[in-house]
């Protein structure tokens, strides 16, 4: 069997006694669309904060393609191929969607070529097609402020595909979006991931969310993994309909 493209063994930690992550055991393989479910505080985002180095587990250890990352820096960390996109989008407000692209851009390629790299045209058309990708080519010349929260939800999409990753973490993609934008947004998401075989894990609370668009689907409680499998198994499950989707 191929090694996992996201290993993670027996993580641990604990915040002010509580424990987050107690004995965490998780596999993301290549290609797969995994969706993390649970209650709130059952340590779904610091499962993510885990895998991108902004917090340290007290015992375990996370593997990407087979070499263990526990310890490195989240700079380090997006350098193996992991990108992280964030609950509330991370952008700069000053700069239009274009200039934010090409920033990400200039980061990959590292930071003492940034300047130059902005006004490079072989990253210009770069950052071109990587919002054409996510469906914001019209809006380019547009500020954070000045669009909506599901498009600024795919901008901070195209600057984690900026960094070329092979993995990436989302927390709550829908969040924050109305409900008319949530199936179109997770749609071009989706489809932008495909296109470049970028596989994802995501936490997200919307059950529809999760049962259209998980290949497979991860529960957490009081930070464990208690059940994994597809959609259709997890969600029809009695202990995940009681204690996570707060059905009986």
């Amino acid at each position: 069997m191929s090694v996992p493209l996201l290993r993670a063994v027996d993580l641990k930690i604990s915040f002010d006694g509580v424990l987050a992550a107690d004995g965490v055991n998780l596999d993301i393989h290549e290609d797969e669309f995994v969706a993390i479910i649970g209650p709130n505080g059952a340590g779904k985002t610091t499962f993510l904060n885990l895998c991108t180095g902004y917090v340290r587990p007290s015992a375990g250890g996370v593997f990407i393609g087979g070499r263990e990352i526990t310890r490195l820096s989240p700079r380090q960390i997006t350098r193996t191929g992991i990108a992280r996109a964030f609950q509330l989008p991370q952008l700069f407000a000053e700069h239009t969607i274009y200039e934010n692209v090409l920033i990400a851009i200039a980061a990959r390629k590292g930071f003492w070529s940034a300047f130059s790299t902005l006004s490079d045209p072989v990253y210009a058309e770069e950052a071109g097609a990587l919002m054409d990708l996510v469906g914001l080519g019209g809006i380019a010349h547009l500020r954070p402020v000045e669009i909506s929260e599901g498009m600024r939800k795919l901008a901070d999409i195209a600057l984690a595909m900026a960094l070329k990753p092979r993995l990436l973490l989302l927390d709550e993609p829908t969040s924050g979006v109305s409900a008319s934008e949530k199936f179109g947004l997770m749609e071009t998401i989706v489809g932008a991931l495909r296109a470049e075989k970028v596989t994802a894990l995501f936490v997200e609370h919307d059950m529809e969310i999760v049962r259209r668009f998980a290949d497979r689907v991860v529960v957490w409680n009081q930070g464990q993994v208690v059940a994994t499998g597809t959609a259709e198994e997890v969600l029809n499950d009695p202990y995940v309909k009681e204690n996570v989707v707060g059905v009986a």
